[in-house]
């Protein structure tokens, strides 16, 4: 009894001197990075699919008057019999609408999923795998925005992911190039959902409170050539999406 009596206190003073240890988040703007401009594309998913629209990733289909994402190479699959391997991939839909600024609004709703996200794209970018940009990433616990051109995805630091000696030299390559900051959301509530980028900034808000926030260099790519949605798990969806041309608010 007394032994537990000590632990306790120990375990708790353990709790908070991490907590304190933790890195620190920058600060989310409590304001809009962006000014709006020309609206680029709006689908509520009422009618028939606008051309910009072009599957990526099995397997998303518009039911009840809205997108849903459903994971369905929810596993890797080995190569076998001359055929090549396949790899567990999130539920992928392309948009192809280009953009430099922008600012994609839409709503989003968990119904199972684990992950829903606004990726930006440029195919034609050999420097990172596929052309990956940055994202912004929404789950129950959190939401994540990743510099994937000069962070994870940037070809020579996926290499040397390969050779465990660069481990510390990944490390510090990456660092600054993702952030996560806590949430608290429902599953089977629909939520509006707000990306903004701009120059080397990207700003998320939920439901108009703002959410997630990152400054670093692979955002201000000029040319993203693609925007797609992605889900990952069963099922996730999304309604009224609009993106928008924008410019930074000078500030």
């Amino acid at each position: 009894m007394t032994t537990r009596l000590i632990l306790v206190p120990l375990c708790l003073i353990t709790t908070v001197s991490l907590a304190a240890n933790a890195p620190k988040l920058p600060a989310v703007p409590a304001k809009s990075i962006a000014v709006k401009k020309q609206l680029l594309f709006s689908d509520d998913f009422q009618g028939a699919a606008p051309k910009e629209w072009h599957k990526v990733v099995p397997t998303f289909t518009v039911e009840n008057g809205a997108l849903k994402g459903t994971q369905t190479r929810d596993k890797t699959i080995p190569a076998a019999n001359g055929k090549p391997e396949i790899k567990a991939h999130a539920a992928v839909h392309g948009l192809a609408i280009p953009t430099k600024d922008s600012v994609v609004e839409c709503r989003i709703k968990f119904d199972g999923a684990t992950m829903i996200d606004v990726e930006f794209d440029d195919r034609a970018y050999k420097g990172s795998h596929y052309g990956h940009l940055c994202r912004a990433q929404v789950r129950l616990n959190g939401v994540t925005i990743i510099d994937e051109r000069d962070g994870g995805m940037r070809n020579d630091i996926r290499e040397m992911r390969n050779d465990p000696s660069k481990k510390a030299e990944v490390a510090k390559l990456l660092a600054g190039r993702q952030v996560t900051y806590p949430a608290k959301l429902e599953a089977d509530k629909w939520y509006a959902l707000v990306v903004e980028t701009v120059g080397d900034e990207m700003r998320v808000t939920l439901d108009g409170k703002p959410a997630a926030y990152l400054k670093s260099s692979g955002i201000a790519h000029a040319t993203k050539s693609k925007i797609e949605l992605g889900v990952a798990g069963k099922d996730g969806w999304f309604d009224d999406i609009k993106v928008w041309n924008a410019e930074t608010v000078k500030r």
